[in-house]
């Protein structure tokens, strides 16, 4: 578990697993007193929580400059304490999500398929609440309004463990939205904070069966790896995204090189953002010059294979070598190691290789891929067909960017997280994803012979 997990740390004397228990105690009760009220009770508290977070913005930014400074101080990249820091426009625009998610269809109640059994029992099966969702997220604090907002939209109490980073933001966060909800009525300890401080407090609600529902981990691959293997409590396991571009031999190189930098470039430090790039052999001596110098603009940096470090040595301005007169970007390529084809980058780098067929990409996806998200570029439609019936992701797309995969850009309205399981959940999670299902079987006076 990476150390932005941890909290700040509260006295070495605070019974830390009592306080986690009693914590998620008072969250299964505030479950069940959300679970049978209507979605307009719901409704109305996140219209309220969208309220006071624009009224609480003067307080939230001056603990939000606490973690700021703090991050700063300790020398924390900018590029991370970029996405800690909270602005009014920010704050302004985090309350126009929790408005957004009010708008959105309430899961609850629906009933997913029903039928009169030849006995005459009505049987449904409806969504209901999970229960309590524990969430252990890292970094950015916009995360603790959006995951809030999900789990009470779908009626879930919510329990928060976020990174120490931005314990002053996710406390006074917090803070606004307990409020705020309880002003309307529901449960405020639908909505809490997990106590306690270091690797302890995780632990304890990792092992919180029978009053956790459900964990949802969302950060890098340590973080994730660590719920997996220590919970008792079951697990929705979000997505680490090494994710592929395969451009196909009979692929439109206009198309392939543009849907290969937006995928890699117009976002790098996401999950699904591109970290390697397959080429069928038949088109690599077309579409490497022309993707090199593309990825090249987009200041990326190539891990490649013999073929594309040839096809740069070529170009002839590797690395600051130029021997062309030194006309455009540099090139700049580091030879591929077997560790690249396994690495989410999360920056402006790239593995990119060259395979002699579409089955050859499908099989360097098994092996390399994390059921993320992966693409094909292809104008040869049966081609496609095989690559998207024989890749096994959690989205595959066929002629467009990887960085679609997104709750927001599916048109779910927003997400708790992107599930590379196989469970109930799998891709973009919105709120049907944060429902089970249960039978409600209708009888008159029905007994079984």
């Amino acid at each position: 578990m990476s150390a932005e997990t941890q909290p700040v740390t509260q006295p070495a004397t605070a019974p830390v697993t009592s306080s986690v228990t009693e914590t998620a105690r008072r969250a299964k009760e505030a479950a069940a007193s959300l679970a049978p009220l209507p979605r307009t009770a719901r409704d109305e508290a996140l219209l309220a929580v969208a309220d006071a977070l624009v009224a609480g913005t003067p307080g939230i930014v001056e603990a939000n400059t606490v973690d700021v400074e703090s991050a700063r101080a300790a020398g924390t990249a900018e590029s991370t304490v970029d996405r800690l820091t909270l602005t009014p426009e920010r704050i302004a625009a985090m309350a126009s999500d929790v408005r957004d998610v009010v708008a959105l269809p309430d899961p609850v109640g629906d009933v997913v398929r029903g039928s009169t059994l030849p006995n005459g029992l009505e049987l449904r099966q409806v969504r209901v609440p999970l229960g309590v969702v524990g969430i252990v997220y890292e970094a950015r604090p916009n995360v603790t309004v959006d995951a809030a907002a999900l789990c009470l939209k779908s009626g879930n109490s919510v329990l928060l463990r976020g990174s120490s980073s931005a314990y002053s933001s996710n406390s006074a966060l917090v803070e606004v939205v307990r409020e705020a909800v309880s002003a309307t009525g529901l449960p405020a300890d639908a909505v809490q904070l997990v106590p306690g401080g270091g690797r302890e407090s995780v632990r304890e609600l990792m092992r919180a069966r029978g009053l956790v529902d459900v964990l949802i981990p969302r950060g890098g691959a340590s973080l994730i790896r660590a719920v997996v293997e220590e919970s008792t409590v079951p697990v929705i396991e979000t997505g680490v995204g090494n994710c592929h571009v395969y451009v196909d031999e009979s692929a439109d190189l206009d198309t392939a090189v543009r849907i290969l930098v937006n995928s890699k470039a117009q976002r790098p430090s996401v999950c699904n953002a591109a970290e390697t790039v397959l080429v069928h052999a038949g088109i690599a001596d077309a579409f490497l010059p022309r993707a090199l110098e593309a990825l090249a603009g987009a200041g990326v940096t190539v891990h490649g294979d013999e073929a594309w470090q040839k096809a740069a040595e070529q170009l002839g301005r590797l690395n600051g070598r130029a021997t062309d007169g030194g006309y455009g970007p540099e090139l700049r390529m580091v030879p591929a190691t077997e560790e690249d084809w396994g690495t989410e980058y999360l920056s402006y780098d790239i593995a990119a290789g060259v395979v002699p067929s579409l089955d050859a990409a499908v099989q360097h996806i098994r092996t390399w891929s994390s059921g993320h998200t992966e693409a094909v570029v292809a104008q040869d439609t049966a081609a496609a067909r095989r690559f998207t019936s024989l890749v096994d992701s959690t989205a595959v797309m066929v002629n467009a960017s990887t960085r679609f995969t997104d709750g927001g850009q599916f048109g779910f309205g927003a997400e708790i997280g992107i599930s590379t399981q196989k469970l109930h959940a799998r891709g973009p999670m919105g709120l049907p994803e944060l429902t089970s299902t249960k039978y409600v079987v209708t009888g008159d006076g029905h007994v079984r012979p």
